[in-house]
């Protein structure tokens, strides 16, 4: 299975936040750094000032355990994590809403307008919100907000990441096959809008 390819979309101006906005053939215009308020968390974009708190999180070295970057949690290595999410403009972090902590991150990718599909990725959890219902508010935020825009939604774990593939299966997601990035091989996921949408019940149960 091939990567998602990058679209022949036009970056918009005028965005007060710096987060990128592309215009598609269609003139849908999609924000790949939105903020999007939860119940339990809230999603924002990724500043310079997060390290400090984002890091702290980062730094727990069983987070990565099952990771292809599994020294991901030292801080040489997460500086340039940190410095490409900034970068990619298209990065959040993750906030506990009853007492404000940055909690994780995660990340938009590859939007592809003609193919209609997007990747998210780059997620991690602070170890003592594992359990579901925060991965899983956080993916459903996500979700809701790229199903405005695309019809397929790709998600490229490690293959030996069982927890993550577990995580997306429990949210819907469906093994498509493999794919090898930069050496590393992985099993690829998506969830599509109509299979999203037709399970509206359950996947927002608390």
């Amino acid at each position: 299975m091939s990567p998602p390819r990058r679209s022949k979309c036009s970056k918009t101006s005028g965005s007060t936040s710096g987060s990128r906005h592309f215009t598609s053939e269609h003139d849908l215009t999609i924000d790949l750094q939105p903020t999007l308020p939860g119940t339990r968390l809230d999603l924002r974009p990724l500043r310079a000032d997060d390290w400090d708190a984002l890091f702290a999180v980062a730094s727990d070295p069983l987070i990565w355990e099952q990771h292809p970057n599994y020294d991901r949690y030292k801080e040489d290595v997460f500086h340039e994590f940190f410095r490409v999410a900034l970068e990619s403009q298209s990065a959040l972090v993750a906030i506990d809403r009853a007492n404000g902590m940055i909690i994780g991150s995660s990340r938009f990718n590859g939007y592809d307008a003609e193919r209609r599909e997007l990747e998210i990725g780059w997620s991690f959890l602070a170890r003592s919100y594992w359990g579901g219902k925060y991965n899983r508010e956080m993916k459903q935020l996500m979700l809701d907000h790229a199903f405005q825009y695309v019809d397929r939604v790709l998600f490229v774990i490690g293959r030996k990441n069982i927890r993550s593939q577990q995580a997306i299966e429990r949210i819907g997601g469906v093994s498509v096959g493999l794919q090898t990035v930069r050496g590393v091989e992985n099993a690829v996921f998506e969830i599509t809008r109509t299979a999203w949408s037709s399970n509206v019940l359950e996947r927002r149960m608390p």
